[in-house]
Order: structure tokens, then sequence, then C-alpha cells
């Protein structure tokens, strides 16, 4: 059924290259993005203001942590290869790895990430959660990954960011107070020249 939907998509994406193409582009640098995203939270929270997004932040890179550290334990116990290393595939848009294909890390770390960001800030974690639906459907998309890859990426960096957000917020927040100590008396001139300006 994995391969079915897997040959499926390929064809259909084959015939219209401009999608893997697109997909291309925004799995590759919608992963930078949101990460890069998640850390611009810490910087976009005021200094001795409200912690939100900084707890958001550091729930957010933890989560995506521990869904890597995961889906090593779950590659390492059982490795699939890449779809096109034990099927004809008409075409990859993309390296051709040869790590295992289950789960997706991509897709697992922008789950992670978007999926504790929605758990502290709804609003805010909407556009993660759109972003790391694009890059996991991405991943299959540029024939990279199965779509049960991808599906249990989603699923690993879903259980990552609960655990985190749910039995590790306490630590984050422990963790948040001690960095912004430093980050804080950096921040605060910018912040201070924004209100000036505004």
């Amino acid at each position: 059924m994995d391969w079915r939907l897997y040959h499926a998509v390929n064809t259909f994406v084959s015939h219209h290259s401009w999608l893997g193409s697109l997909f291309r582009f925004i799995e590759t640098y919608g992963t930078i993005l949101i990460g890069v995203a998640a850390f611009a939270l810490w910087l976009a929270a005021r200094p001795g203001g409200d912690r939100k997004w900084k707890i958001a932040s550091g729930c957010a890179l933890a989560a995506a942590a521990l869904g890597l550290l995961a889906n090593k334990l779950i590659s390492t116990s059982w490795h699939r290869d890449r779809p096109y290393a034990t099927h004809h595939v008409d075409r990859i848009w993309g390296p051709r790895k040869t790590d295992s294909s289950f789960p997706s890390d991509h897709t697992s770390a922008a789950f992670a990430i978007a999926v504790a960001v929605i758990l502290i800030d709804p609003f805010v974690g909407a556009f993660f959660l759109v972003l790391a639906t694009l890059i996991g459907i991405g991943r299959v998309v540029v024939g990279e990954h199965y779509p049960g890859d991808a599906l249990m990426g989603a699923a690993v960096g879903t259980v990552a960011a609960l655990l985190v957000v749910r039995a590790g917020k306490p630590l984050v927040v422990a963790v948040a107070r001690i960095v912004e100590r430093v980050t804080d008396p950096l921040l605060r001139p910018f912040w201070r020249r924004r209100v000036t300006e505004s």
C-alpha cells in the first residue's frame, strides 16, 4: 500500500515536474526556516516581559532534538531502504541518500517544533503547523520517502512535543530563566530603540 501511494505520487509529479521543483524548494528551505523561526520566537519575546514565546522556543527546539533521537533509535532497530533503493522510480528531486527511510527526520523535527509551539501559542503555532505539513508532504513529493515514513515522522514529532510540553516544561522554564539573564540585556537596547521609534 505504501509503495502504491508513493508510486502514484511519483508518477503524477514526474508528469508535472514543476511540483517536484516547488516542493524541493519548500522541504529544503522550509526545514531551515522552521528551525530559525523557532529560535526567533525567543528573540521576539520582550525582555522582562511575558516568557510565553521563550518557553515555546525552548520547548520546540527540545522537542525537535527528542524527535530526532527517537528516530535514530527506531531506524537503528529497523532499517528501511529508501523507495528508489528497492524500486524503479521515475524521478527524484534531490540527492539519492542511503540512510534509513523510516521515519522521516525532516518531518519529525518539523512537527515536533510545530506541535510544541501550537500547544503554547495556538495562533502562532498554526503557521508552524502549515509549514510542517508542507515539509512532510514535500518529502514524499520529491521522492525521498514513502508516505508511511512521513506519517510516522509526524507521529514521532507530535509525541516528542507532547512529552516536552506536558512533562518537561518546568525544566524548560528553569533553563529559560537562566538563559534570559544573558539574552535580555543584549536584546533590551533593541527593544528600547523600537519603542522610541514607534
